[in-house]
């Protein structure tokens, strides 16, 4: 059995016939938009009349965004150029567009489509939402810090990176702001695990199939905390403002889960990002649940299970603690390195003010502490010359 039904389980609303929209009779017409078969399984339409991710924004740090393609036009707000004096030829292959993954990415959350309707071509699950796109390789960390101080609401990392000294830092102090942050977990088939998705705090994205199986290059461990649609994929991908491609992967499911966070984040703005994900973990589900009697979730496969946008939405669950179900970091983040976002300046001033004030009262303490022992000494010499006298 497809997945349309388990993914819609608790919706209350009946699937019947094809994996095909049913918007005006032009799916069919429209390859593109026929093949997208995770908005049908997801109930897109019903899930648009309770949000459609209005007022957030996804920053998506990638290698690079096709700003005009015709399913993406004015979904844009201003992003970042974080490549200068970097080579980034080692992450094209050949024949590629540089821009190939980020804008399939954008499309999956916040693709508007085109023709009459917007039935054509890529629709995202979060049309309403707009996308920030961070061009960056090497330096998402930069990266992740300027989303977190210019406005984003989610920050979508489809990528896996070295760790370096500030990859999970820098994560930190995004969540420390309030943001939610989604990555894929890799596509090794392995249990390898990879950054930033096993930084605390980050939502872990494994695949599935449209059958609700989980994908068999998709990582498997203790990152994965939720998975969604990754095979099969109907991107706006390619060399032009019209190119679709298809293509699977654990990218495409971190898109979707972004996409679902961005949906609850107009439905429910003051969740932290941590009850966020306890209403996505809350309403996860699996293909086979008899699986789930056999399985101590999260489980290093299925996570909690893979996405119900739908049920996320509307079911009544307690808002819970601040934290939710994900390994959150301890304590606050340090503050960013300099030249790593806005309030820079202002955060060093602080810093050596801090510092000042600390010598200042530690020279303060040692003055203090002279006196004292100078006065004991006193005292002791008064009290012995009057005791040998």
């Amino acid at each position: 059995m497809r997945v349309t039904r388990t993914l819609r389980a608790g919706t209350g609303v009946a699937l019947t016939g094809a994996l095909l929209l049913a918007a005006g009779g032009t799916a069919q017409a429209d390859q593109v938009r026929s093949k997208q078969w995770p908005l049908e399984a997801f109930g897109a339409k019903d899930i648009w009349k309770q949000a459609t991710g209005k007022g957030v924004t996804v920053a998506l740090i990638e290698t690079g965004v096709r700003t005009s393609h015709q399913d993406l036009t004015g979904q844009f707000v201003p992003g970042k150029d974080f490549t200068q004096g970097v080579d980034g030829s080692e992450v094209l292959k050949p024949g590629q567009d540089i821009r190939d993954h980020g804008t399939a990415m954008a499309g999956i959350i916040a693709g508007h489509g085109h023709g009459a309707g917007g039935a054509q071509g890529v629709k995202g699950l979060a049309p309403g939402a707009k996308i920030m796109p961070l061009t960056a390789y090497k330096n998402e960390s930069s990266a992740t810090r300027y989303a977190a101080d210019h406005g984003a609401d989610i920050i979508n990392m489809s990528y896996g990176v070295t760790r370096d000294a500030d990859t999970c830092e820098s994560i930190r102090y995004a969540l420390d702001k309030g943001v939610i942050v989604v990555a894929g977990v890799g596509n090794d088939g392995a249990a390898k695990k990879n950054y930033p998705a096993a930084c605390p705090g980050v939502i872990g994205v494994g695949a599935v199939d449209e059958y609700g199986e989980v994908w068999t290059r998709s990582n498997y461990n203790d990152t994965v905390d939720l998975l969604a649609p990754g095979v099969d994929m109907s991107l706006a991908q390619g060399k032009s403002d019209s190119a679709y491609t298809t293509n699977d992967g654990t990218s495409s499911a971190t898109a979707y889960v972004s996409a679902a966070a961005a949906l609850l984040r107009e439905k429910f703005p003051d969740l932290t990002p941590g009850q966020i994900a306890n209403r996505l973990v809350k309403t996860a589900g699996l293909a086979k649940p008899e699986k789930a009697k056999n399985l101590k979730l999260p489980d290093a496969h299925y996570g909690y299970g893979f996405i119900q946008p739908a049920a996320a939405l509307t079911r009544d669950i307690p808002a819970g603690p601040a934290q939710g179900p994900l390994d959150m970091p301890q304590g606050k983040a340090a503050q960013p390195a300099a030249g790593a976002g806005q309030g820079q300046e202002a955060a060093s001033a602080t810093d050596s003010k801090s510092k000042w004030m600390v010598i200042g009262g530690a020279a303060l303490a040692l003055v203090v502490v002279a006196g004292v022992i100078v006065a004991v000494v006193v005292s002791r010499r008064r009290g012995r010359s009057q005791a040998w006298s």
